[in-house]
């Protein structure tokens, strides 16, 4: 049996009481053979709370930049000449103006959010796939590639017949609406490849619902400055003229797919082999976008924004290389075998078995975060017997035993055990769990034994 990546929404409250309800929160990823209740629904992994916001924050952020790139960039005094065709001089002619920014709007969302949506429904057929190592590097290696497109190493072009429909004008509300729709046809040559990349992610999270909320946002980021540019034309002579900083933007774009890439890859790298690959991708986009590119702009703040970029990467490097350095010694495990889980019973010590997986987000979470904790450590050490079970790679038939017997429907899962060998079922674990809150758990169950 495979242990395939998918997404249950098992959310339990700060004690583990399961409540099969669709509400975005802590879930885990489901194996193969094991069925889940049927009211369970497909949601985001570890994409919640505050690692929701910022994503979606950078996604916004990815769809600003995306404006400046040269296929969209040229559009901007297009997009405003068209909107201000459409509108009346007066209040009323400002009203008009504002309907049609917002039936581009609707349009670009529209078209964007149905990718999304689309792209998240094959999430578990890709997430059985991204359990492949082969998969994996095939996917950051189609990421690099257009990346280098990006670099100005080749050029994407459509159809010249597909470009012109696209770039038709019509008249109205439909018109604006129209534009909307087909600005990611237009400016495919730029913003295709980043897109692209978004996409194989948000496959890979299986959840319409984040993948609907992602690229909307994107719409968003990338249809904002157009719209109000068009609600104040007046303003377009202050824009900074099109030149060779908007090559620079797009080189950016390009080593965003390349972070994207180490990102997918990271799983299969062994220890601390993923955080130093990102760390060197940012040191080598910091060097490259700060430097060593030669792009120039007829606007003064340009070289400030370059140095800007370049610090933030040397920056972004200095502070992964510094975590792994200053990471002390994480948990000790023990395989599972009935032999440790005696041995605990006679030093009357509770067990932690964590299911885990490499492919899992959560998991290295907690391997990464929690587990390396000096006080989660020393609690563990000296009250704990931790015992792991990798279910990385399926058709291990012994773990297929131990998924069933402890009825484990996803990764990570954490069992706990008291002294006497019972499971506390009210303690399970089934996604990343802040330090704090993990070592309330743990004193929990090793309370009566000190």
């Amino acid at each position: 049996m495979a242990v395939q990546l998918g997404y249950t929404n098992v959310y339990r409250d700060p004690y583990g009481y399961p409540e099969w309800q669709a509400r975005g929160l802590p879930v885990a990823s489901t194996p193969a053979g094991l069925t889940a209740p049927a009211e369970e629904s497909r949601t985001p992994g570890s994409l919640y709370g505050w690692a929701m916001i910022w994503t979606l924050l950078g996604i916004f952020a990815g769809g600003l930049a995306l404006n400046l790139t040269p296929c969209v960039y040229p559009m901007i005094p297009i997009t405003v000449s068209y909107f201000g065709g459409q509108a009346t001089k007066g209040g009323e002619g400002r009203g008009r103006l504002l309907v049609h920014g917002l039936c581009y709007l609707l349009g670009l969302a529209l078209t964007n959010s149905l990718l999304g949506v689309v792209a998240s429904l094959t999430g578990g057929l890709m997430g059985a796939m991204l359990q492949n190592p082969i998969v994996l590097l095939v996917v950051a290696g189609v990421l690099v590639f257009f990346a280098t497109s990006l670099f100005g190493l080749w050029e994407m072009r459509l159809p010249s017949g597909l470009t012109q429909a696209a770039a038709k004008s019509y008249t109205g509300y439909f018109g604006s609406l129209f534009m909307g729709i087909t600005l990611g046809v237009v400016a495919a040559p730029c913003i295709g490849p980043f897109v692209l990349g978004l996409l194989t992610w948000v496959a890979s999270m299986g959840s319409p619902w984040l993948g609907f909320v992602v690229f909307f946002t994107l719409s968003l980021g990338l249809g904002l400055p157009l719209f109000f540019l068009a609600m104040f034309s007046g303003q377009l002579e202050k824009l900074p003229r099109s030149g060779g900083w908007m090559i620079w933007v797009r080189k950016l774009m390009g080593w965003v797919l390349v972070g994207m890439a180490a990102h997918f890859i990271r799983p299969i790298l062994p220890g601390d082999g993923g955080a130093i690959l990102l760390a060197v991708v940012a040191l080598a986009a910091g060097l490259h976008l700060g430097w060593i590119d030669k792009s120039q702009a007829n606007f003064r703040a340009f070289p400030l924004l370059k140095g800007g970029v370049g610090i933030a990467g040397l920056v972004i490097a200095t502070f992964l290389v510094a975590t792994i350095a200053m990471r002390g010694p994480g948990v000790t495990w023990k395989p599972y075998t009935e032999a440790t889980l005696k041995e605990a019973q006679d030093l009357g010590k509770p067990v932690i078995i964590d299911f885990y997986a490499t492919w899992c987000t959560p998991c290295r979470e907690l391997e990464e975060v929690t587990f390396h904790h000096p006080d989660v450590v020393r609690l563990a050490d000296n009250n704990f017997i931790m015992v792991k079970v990798d279910v990385t790679k399926g058709g291990n038939r012994y773990h297929e035993e131990l998924l069933k017997k402890y009825e484990v429907k996803g990764v990570p899962t954490l069992v706990f055990l008291d002294a006497d060998g019972n499971e506390r079922p009210d303690l399970r674990l089934v996604d990343y769990l802040p330090v704090d809150t993990f070592l309330i758990r743990m004193q929990d169950i090793v309370a009566p034994n000190i």
